[in-house]
């Protein structure tokens, strides 16, 4: 036992540490999900977040020390988003053709999903700072911080916010849709794919992604349309407000 308390504690400070434990919980939690179907409730994101945040409390290892080597899948993050526009550099005809719609959509959605927030969190009386906090939730969670602080929010909430909602998203999409009997066609897949990201953002686009091309498509053009709405009008909104 004490050796292994001694080779915990120096594969806990490596910087290799982060990396490792990150990708074998997700290779994990993946493998798992696809054994059981891609059952909603089995997504590897979410269950990747609870055993590490789980192991780390168990453990006390700290969150810089964890960072210090999950900073290069952190990396990857920026690349990962951007090859969301190759699947719309695909579509880029029908895209066109409903171009207006599709804007339309998107500031009825991103105003519904902020709206509902708002609205909820005034009538339970959360304190203003808070629920100024929720106004962003449906905005990826980099962005959400930035709005959050120009409207008068707390940012690290909102990031808390925004990661709550895309996992929630994620994990009731599916039923939810189904209850709306929405098509699986190409047609219903695009209307699923394109409420997820409206909705869960990031999280939820990758979960789109993974069960239609066609959802992953729409669900990636729909984050990119609220990231670039809610930063440029949410601001001037609240402002006038």
């Amino acid at each position: 036992m004490p050796r292994f308390v001694e080779l915990w504690i120096y594969l806990s400070a490596s910087p290799l540490f982060g990396l490792t434990a990150t990708l074998v919980v997700y290779l994990l939690a993946q493998a798992t999900s696809a054994r059981l179907g891609g059952a909603p409730w089995a997504n590897p994101v979410l269950w990747s977040v609870v055993v590490l945040a789980s192991g780390l409390l168990a453990t006390g290892v700290d969150y810089p020390s964890y960072f210090a080597g999950a900073q290069f899948i952190h990396f990857l993050l920026g690349p990962a988003v951007v090859a969301l526009a190759w699947p719309l550099w695909q579509r880029r005809v029908e895209l066109r053709e409903r171009f207006g719609r599709i804007v339309l959509a998107a500031l009825l959605g991103g105003a519904a999903a902020s709206g509902s927030a708002l609205l909820l969190g005034w009538l339970v009386g959360l304190p203003h700072d808070v629920v100024l906090s929720l106004a962003p939730k449906s905005v990826t969670a980099p962005v959400a911080m930035g709005i959050s602080e120009k409207i008068g929010g707390i940012p690290a909430l909102s990031a808390v916010f925004a990661v709550l909602t895309g996992m929630i998203g994620a994990l009731s999409g599916k039923y939810l849709f189904d209850a709306m009997r929405l098509a699986t066609n190409p047609e219903g897949f695009a209307a699923r794919g394109f409420a997820l990201g409206t909705a869960s953002h990031g999280i939820g686009a990758a979960r789109a992604l993974q069960v239609d091309a066609q959802a992953g498509a729409y669900a990636g053009l729909a984050l990119g349309l609220q990231v670039v709405l809610a930063a440029l009008l949410m601001p001037l909104v609240f402002r006038l407000f």
